[in-house]
């Protein structure tokens, strides 16, 4: 349910088409991650984080080896709770913009996306 939130908040933004869900690798073929949303042209990712799924110390240990390995590549990554996408939308829409522009602002770092 919350990624049909995201991509409605995604779509009503205007910003570039992406994907959803789609491995990323470096340019040595490692492997990042695998955001809930990709938008390949400037290498952005946006996480749909839920404590459900990353509070335990297993799955907080798993975010933030993810988050290091963005990081280290380069990749600028929106962290958005959940619930925030419908108690509010024009807030995340917002984080999404200045994130966006921020990554475009960088060179686009030399990953790519699973085909």
């Amino acid at each position: 349910m919350a990624e049909a939130d995201a991509w409605r908040l995604w779509r009503r933004s205007g910003l570039p088409p992406g994907h959803w869900n789609v491995p990323i690798f470096d340019a040595d073929g490692n492997y990042i991650a695998t955001p809930d949303f990709w938008c390949d042209e400037c290498a952005f990712a946006w996480e749909i984080d839920s404590y459900r799924h990353h509070a335990d110390l297993d799955g907080h240990r798993a975010t933030v080896a993810r988050n290091a390995r963005y990081v280290t590549a380069g990749i600028v990554v929106l962290q958005t709770l959940p619930s925030r996408l419908r108690t509010e939308p024009a807030q995340v829409e917002r984080e999404l913009r200045a994130a966006f522009r921020a990554a475009r602002a960088r060179p686009r770092p030399d990953v790519r996306r699973a085909a």
